[in-house]
């Protein structure tokens, strides 16, 4: 299922598998980050999860292993377009900063304008009331950064 796919429920549109994924990725991120808790941990309690069976179960695993496999070299990134330090960011924000990174560096068939309104949803749904504007901000400057073509030719239009 892509991102742009969705299924009807109650004639409204519900939310994609690779959304789910999402939600369930900066799920286990926060429990790493906050909680402590390790990859194995995530990936075993992740199927208890509400909607888990409704998710990309391959896009869940590769992003939490990804990330978490990834962090210094997506907190390298991040840290060169943000205004504080890492450490200082809500665990939200830092968690879908993260996710958000990995995505644009590694997931290049997703267009990037997808991976950070996709963001900018998580953020608006689990972070505090202006966190998306700081999300959107960053992953604005990561994009240019990783993708100058694509950021380029969008900008054309």
């Amino acid at each position: 299922m892509t991102d742009s796919a969705s299924d009807l429920k109650d004639g409204l549109p519900s939310r994609s598998a690779r959304r789910r994924a999402r939600e369930l990725v900066l799920q286990g991120l926060y429990q790493w980050r906050v909680g402590g808790a390790d990859e194995a941990a995530i990936e075993a309690y992740a199927p208890e999860m509400e909607d888990f069976a409704k998710a990309d179960r391959e896009f869940f695993v590769s992003a939490l292993r990804g990330v978490i496999g990834q962090q210094e070299s997506l907190l390298a990134r991040i840290a060169a377009h943000i205004d504080r330090p890492f450490g200082e960011l809500s665990p939200v924000e830092a968690c879908v900063l993260m996710l958000g990174c990995f995505e644009l560096q590694n997931c290049l068939a997703t267009p990037y304008r997808v991976i950070i309104n996709e963001a900018i949803e998580l953020t608006k749904t689990f972070g505090g009331t202006d966190g998306h504007k700081y999300v959107n901000g960053v992953l604005d400057k990561i994009a240019a950064a990783a993708r100058p073509d694509e950021v380029a030719a969008r900008q054309k239009k």
